[in-house]
């Protein structure tokens, strides 16, 4: 991210969380489970499949992620109930693997059973890196138990292609994305067309040795890219889909859509949607920058506009309605 758009979404997070939360509705299905439910509706009415998920990540104690598990068992009962086209994801962290990670496969294991009860299925997120090794330690020790269990790998960190190539990981269901966590250039790619190049490598890797791919960007080039591949290799529209998040790129998504390929929408849902929404300005910083020029336009005149802008929404939510109107017009 260059140093404009660096302090951009720095601004953008010394926002007051109400005026945030503006910005969020265009990526979160709500607060309740029932948001979710309406919104992967909405999306099957469409042809569109999707993936739910309950906002929350990094839980301090055993207790928290004790309600975290349930909270997903209501999700996959839902999903059974409404006969929605949907599967789940989850964070491991949300399950205590930064606490005890025989604990957390414990909590995994739970959600796999119910999920093979409605025979449904889990995807395992990835997160950032002090996790990356255990969280494919855990995807490896569930899915020797089940079948119903795939993974994501991000295709900026460097050692995304040796874990994919390596023993026993063949045969999965990936979830390929390029990645949204901040991390040091090292581990990482930060480079644009270098992660795009990646992209590709660990895709055409994975299409070559007959693993499920969940083809995750809102890149037009890697999308073309992607589809050429898949013509010239002449594979099975039942080995890939393409995936979205939600509130991104809709005229992309339908387009997919249009063209006869399967598409799932990452839906998220619930309280701890804040650190979701700044991620995505992270990775959005355009953004960030019509928020911020949203609520510049309302200061009269001078360099210490900020604090007579944040007095302004608060004083007149009418103000926040402009805002909101700006972004539900971004493109």
């Amino acid at each position: 991210m260059n140093p404009i758009n660096s302090l951009i979404v720095t601004f953008v997070k010394l926002l007051p969380k109400q005026v945030v939360h503006i910005f969020a509705k265009r990526y979160i299905a709500g607060v309740k489970l029932e948001d979710a439910v309406r919104v992967v509706k909405e999306l099957n009415q469409k042809g569109i499949v999707a993936t739910i998920d309950v906002l929350g990540e990094a839980i301090t104690n055993k207790a928290e992620a004790e309600e975290a598990k349930k909270e997903c068992l209501q999700v996959l009962d839902s999903i059974n109930q409404n006969k929605l086209d949907a599967n789940l994801s989850v964070k491991p962290t949300q399950f205590g693997l930064g606490l005890d990670k025989e604990f957390c496969s414990n909590q995994l294991s739970e959600i796999l059973e119910r999920a093979k009860q409605y025979n449904n299925f889990i995807r395992i997120d990835m997160e950032d890196s002090p996790f990356t090794a255990a969280t494919i330690e855990q995807y490896q020790k569930l899915h020797q138990k089940f079948n119903n269990v795939g993974i994501v790998v991000q295709a900026y960190m460097r050692r995304t292609y040796n874990d994919v190539c390596s023993s026993g990981m063949n045969g999965t269901n990936y979830r390929l994305c390029k990645g949204i966590y901040i991390e040091p250039v090292g581990i990482a790619y930060r480079g644009f067309h270098e992660v795009r190049e990646n992209y590709l490598k660990v895709l055409n890797y994975l299409l070559d040795h007959g693993n499920y791919v969940g083809i995750a960007t809102h890149d037009d080039y890697l999308v073309n890219k992607a589809m050429e591949m898949i013509k010239q290799k002449n594979i099975s529209n039942d080995k890939f889909e393409f995936q979205m998040l939600y509130g991104v790129k809709e005229r992309l998504r339908d387009k997919i859509n249009a063209m006869g390929y399967k598409i799932r929408i990452y839906v998220p849902f619930g309280e701890h949607w804040y650190k979701y929404s700044i991620r995505r300005l992270q990775e959005n910083p355009n953004m960030a920058w019509h928020i911020t020029k949203s609520i510049r336009i309302y200061v009269p005149f001078g360099e210490h506009w900020y604090k007579y802008s944040i007095r302004r929404l608060q004083e007149n939510p009418n103000m926040a309605w402009h805002i909101t109107k700006s972004i539900l017009t971004f493109n």
